[in-house]
C-alpha cells in the first residue's frame, strides 16, 4: 500500500502464513476497496465489506497476495510484506513472539494500523517529563508531574483528556496502486508548535497523500520528515503554528498495575477521538508483527483498535508514555505500545532528517516478498522456481518500475549484476543509488529471463 520503501530488518524472521495457506487469516483492520478497484483476474474476489480479523475468502492466491500489499500500511513499495518490517490500514496477522509465550499457544499479532475503507484511584507511579529540544542528544528531565485527580482523589479521566486532546491528531492516507486507490486512517502526536507530528511508520506508508486532521477539525497536508520502519516510528510535518505539543513522560517509571489511557482515531469513527482506560499489564514485551520484531513494548488492557496506531498511551498525569502500535488479533485485552523512553533517540534522529527513510532517497516503486515465503499456488501460477529472489507483488503506477515494464509476478534476481536473494536486498540496492540513476534489473518471468533498465525516481515525488 502506498509508495514508501521502508527499511527492512536484517535478522531472520519466522515464516508467517501467506494468502493461500490453510492458516492464513485476515488482518485486524478494515479493508474496503473503492468501487473502481478491479481484481487482477475475473475469478479473483474483491473485498467489499469491512473485515476486522478472521477469515480469508481469497480464491486467487496471486490477487490475494497483491491485496496484502495494497491493504497493509506496512507493505509499501520495495517492501517485502511477508518478511519485512508500521500498520496502516491494517495489519496482517503474523506469529507473535513473547519473552514467555504460553506452551502450545500461537499468538497472532497485528499492527493496530490504520482503518482502510470508507466506513467507515490506586497508587499511581509517575515519571519525569521529557521535552524534546532541537539540537539535544537526549531529552531534558523535568520535575515529576502530579496525577490528575478529581475532588474525591480519584483519577480524573476528563481532566486527563482535556490536557492531552489538543495534542492528538487524526491521520488520513491515500495510496494509489495498480489495483486502485485505497484510503486509511491512523493517529498522531503533536511534537512541536510548528507542526512536527509523531506517528507509526506503518500509518504513513504512502507519501502521495497524507492529511492531518487537527483537534479543531482543520485539515493540513503533511510531508515526510523521516521514518524508521524497524522501530515503527515516523515524523511528518504540516504547515501550522501555535499547536500544542504533547507532554512526554517516562515509560521507565511505569509499574505493572499503573493506570493508562489510550487516545486516538479508533476505527476512524468521527471527529472526536476514542478514549479507553486500562492498566499496564506488563512491560518489556517483545512482539513479532508484520515482519519486524519490536521490543521493550508496554502491554496494556486499554482497548486499542485499528486506527489507534500512532496515537498516545498516557499515564495518570496526562503524559505520553507510549505510542500505540499493535494488537493480538485472536485475543482480548492485549494491546501494545512503543515505550516513549526507548523511542526518544529514534524520534530525535527522525526530526533531523536522519532516518533510514527520507523523501530524497531513490525510489523504484515495487513491493516484494521473499520467494522462499511463497505458497505453492502462487509458485504454480507464476511458474516460480527456487527459493532465492524477490517476488513482485505490487507495482506503483507511473513509477520507475512501471515505466521499465516490471510486472506483478516477476522475480527480481539481480540489480546491476549483483544477485538478489531476498526482498531486503532490493531495498538495499535501490537506496544505494541516487534519484535519476539508471539500474539494470534482471527478472525471471514465468521461468524466462527478462532484463529491463529503470531510471530511479525520488521517493518524495509524485509518481
Amino acid at each position: 500500500m502506498g509508495a514508501v520503501e521502508p527499511e527492512q530488518p536484517q535478522q531472520p524472521t519466522p515464516r508467517r502464513p501467506l494468502p493461500g495457506d490453510p492458516d492464513w487469516v485476515r488482518p485486524a483492520s478494515w479493508d474496503k476497496p473503492p468501487a473502481r478497484e478491479r481484481p487482477l483476474s475475473a475469478e479473483a474476489p474483491t473485498v467489499q465489506q469491512p473485515v476486522v480479523s478472521p477469515t480469508t475468502g481469497a480464491e486467487d492466491p496471486a490477487t490475494a497476495l497483491t491485496a496484502t500489499q495494497v491493504a497493509s500500511p506496512w507493505a509499501a513499495p520495495d517492501t517485502p510484506p511477508a518478511s519485512a518490517a508500521p500498520g496502516t490500514p491494517a495489519a496482517w496477522t503474523t506469529p507473535a513472539a513473547s519473552p514467555e509465550p504460553p506452551k502450545g499457544r500461537t499468538w497472532r499479532a497485528a499492527l493496530a494500523g490504520a482503518v482502510a475503507g470508507a466506513v467507515v484511584a490506586a497508587v499511581v507511579s509517575v515519571g519525569t517529563v521529557a521535552v524534546l529540544d532541537d539540537g539535544d542528544d537526549a531529552p531534558e528531565a523535568r520535575t515529576p508531574a502530579t496525577p490528575i485527580v478529581d475532588a474525591d482523589g480519584g483519577l480524573d479521566i476528563r481532566g486527563i483528556l482535556a490536557k492531552v486532546r489538543p495534542s492528538v491528531v487524526a491521520i488520513e492516507t491515500t495510496a494509489t496502486t495498480s489495483r486502485g486507490v485505497f484510503e486509511g486512517a491512523g493517529s498522531g502526536i503533536i511534537l512541536s508548535e510548528d507542526g512536527l507530528i509523531l506517528t507509526n511508520s506503518h500509518v504513513i506508508s504512502s507519501l502521495r497523500g497524507i492529511t492531518v486532521v487537527l483537534p479543531d477539525g482543520s485539515r493540513e497536508e503533511a510531508t515526510l520528515v523521516g521514518a524508521s520502519p524497524d522501530d515503527d516510528l515516523a515524523v511528518i510535518q504540516i504547515d501550522a503554528d501555535d499547536l500544542v505539543p504533547a507532554e512526554l513522560g517516562s515509560s521507565d517509571d511505569l509499574a505493572v498495575g499503573d493506570p493508562v489511557i489510550a487516545i486516538g482515531n479508533a476505527l476512524n469513527l468521527g471527529a472526536d477521538p476514542t478514549v479507553t482506560q486500562g492498566i499496564v499489564s506488563a512491560k518489556d514485551r517483545a512482539l513479532q508483527a508484520e515482519g519486524i520484531r519490536l521490543t521493550g513494548l508496554i502491554q496494556t488492557d486499554a482497548a486499542i483498535n485499528p486506527g489507534n496506531s500512532g496515537g498516545p498511551l498516557v499515564n495518570a498525569a496526562g503524559q505520553v508514555v507510549g505510542i500505540n502500535t499493535a494488537i493480538v488479533a485472536d485475543a482480548q485485552n492485549l494491546g501494545f505500545a512503543i515505550a516513549i523512553d526507548q523511542a526518544l533517540a529514534v524520534i530525535e534522529r527522525l526530526r533531523e532528517g536522519q532516518g533510514p527513510i527520507t523523501p530524497d532517497q531513490a525510489f523504484l516503486g515495487v513491493s516484494t516478498t521473499d520467494v522462499a515465503d511463497l505458497t505453492e499456488p502462487v509458485r504454480r501460477r507464476f511458474e516460480v522456481e527456487g527459493d532465492e529472489g524477490a517476488f513482485v507483488t505490487e507495482v506503483v503506477p507511473g513509477s520507475a518500475a512501471d515505466d521499465a515494464g516490471i510486472q506483478v509476478g516477476d522475480v527480481i534476481v539481480a540489480i546491476d549484476g549483483d544477485e538478489i536473494a531476498t526482498s531486503s536486498e532490493v531495498r538495499d540496492a535501490v537506496t544505494a543509488h541516487e534519484p535519476g540513476d539508471e539500474v539494470e534489473i534482471e527478472l525471471r518471468r514465468e521461468g524466462e529471463k527478462v532484463t529491463v533498465t529503470a531510471t530511479l525516481g525520488r521517493r518524495g515525488d509524485d509518481a
